[in-house]
């Protein structure tokens, strides 16, 4: 089981990981430590492996900083779902092998707090006794997530998804 985390819209990068806490500014520190720090700080300290993020509209507006996306990647973020994304970190995510969905659905209907579980084989969100299918990712984005991101795709195919 994991848990949810909830947001609303538009939060943006600097939420994700304040900039004083980049990765150039504290290079012997790990970023997944910083993830939420002052805008959830229970996050950073309690988030476990295959925590789901949910949220509104326009997440991770803001600044294109990949190291947000790497906060989440090394908190281990199973996946994240949402009303939308903002474009530079939808492709940071998946750049870096972090699921995403988009679902009114679940946004609207799923709680902070909640205990889910994601099966990402067949694309469902449990909570409870109640399922909710989740829109397929487009097939680039889900070859890329299988093979755990952009680099180990590249590494095992020798070319990017559609070349």
């Amino acid at each position: 089981m994991s848990r949810v985390w909830k947001f609303g819209n538009d939060v943006d990068t600097d939420q994700i990981v304040p900039g004083r806490y980049a990765p150039y500014m504290r290079p012997d520190a790990d970023v997944g430590e910083a993830a939420f720090i002052e805008a959830r700080p229970e996050f950073a300290k309690t988030a476990q492996p295959g925590d789901i993020l949910i949220a509104g509209s326009n997440f991770g507006c803001g600044s294109s900083r990949e190291y947000a996306v790497t906060a989440l990647k090394r908190r281990q973020v199973g996946a994240i779902i949402a009303l939308s994304y903002a474009r530079i970190f939808y492709r940071n995510a998946i750049n870096l092998g972090i699921p995403l969905y988009e679902s009114p659905e679940v946004v609207r209907e799923v709680a902070d707090g909640a205990q889910v579980s994601l099966d990402l084989a067949n694309q469902v969100l449990a909570v409870g006794d109640k399922t909710y299918p989740l829109p397929p990712m487009p097939k680039f984005a889900q070859e890329i997530i299988s093979a755990g991101g952009i680099v180990p795709y590249v590494k095992a195919n020798g070319r990017f998804p559609g070349e």
